[in-house]
C-alpha cells in the first residue's frame, strides 16, 4: 500500500496491515514507534494483546535536556499491558549527530540514516528501531518481525524485516515494505 500523503491520518491503516501481517505470517514480534505511547495504545485497542509487542521512544534528551516525551504514567500503563519500552540512543544518530552539531560534517550513522531516508522518513525509523530492539535483546535473533514507523507523528510505514545487530546493520534485511508513503 502507497499511502499519498505522510503523516498521522494513516496510523490506523498502517497498524492493521501490521497486525494483520504477523498473524498471516506467524510472526510474533511488532516493534512500534512511539514517542508518547499514542501509537501503541492505538495499537493495543486494535487487538494486539497476542503479540509480543515493543515500543521504541526517542531518547530521554531528544526534544529538550533531561525531558522524556513519554508521560511516566502512560510508560506505566503500556508495561502493565506487557508492552516492553525501549528508550535509549537511536543507532543512527548519537555520537555522529555530536560531532556533526559541534564539528559540522556529516558522519558513517548520517550517512546511512541518510541513504535509508531515500526510501522514506518511516523506513528509516523501522530499520533503526529493529537494530535497536534486537541489540536490547527484547526481539529474537535471526527470525522477521514487524516493525512500524512514521515520518514525524503517527504510523505511515510498515515492513517485514530481519534485523542484524548495529556492528553488523549491513545483514539487516528488508522482506516485505507493507506499506509507506509517496516520495516526491
Amino acid at each position: 500500500m502507497i499511502w499519498e500523503n505522510p503523516g498521522p491520518e494513516n496510523t490506523v491503516s498502517t497498524l492493521k496491515i501490521a497486525i494483520n501481517t504477523c498473524y498471516e505470517l506467524g510472526i510474533t514480534d511488532i516493534i512500534i514507534a512511539s514517542c508518547t505511547g499514542a501509537t501503541v495504545r492505538k495499537a493495543l485497542d486494535l487487538g494486539i494483546d497476542k503479540l509480543s509487542v515493543t515500543c521504541v521512544t526517542h531518547h530521554i534528551g531528544f526534544q529538550q535536556p533531561g525531558t522524556d516525551e513519554m508521560a511516566k504514567d502512560e510508560r506505566a500503563y503500556l508495561s502493565s499491558r506487557g508492552v516492553k519500552i525501549l528508550t535509549t540512543t537511536h543507532v543512527l544518530a548519537g555520537i555522529g549527530r555530536a560531532l556533526r552539531n559541534q564539528y559540522g560534517g556529516i558522519y558513517p550513522p548520517e550517512i546511512i540514516a541518510n541513504s535509508l531516508r531515500i526510501l522514506g522518513q518511516g523506513l528509516k525509523v523501522c530499520v533503526e528501531i529493529s537494530v535497536m530492539a534486537l541489540d536490547a535483546g527484547l526481539v529474537p535473533y535471526g527470525k522477521p518481525i514487524v516493525t512500524v514507523g512514521g515520518s514525524g507523528s503517527g504510523a505511515d510505514t510498515a515492513i517485514v524485516i530481519v534485523p542484524e545487530h548495529s556492528d553488523n546493520i549491513f545483514g539487516t534485511r528488508v522482506h516485505r515494505i507493507l506499506c509507506k508513503p509517496q516520495t516526491w
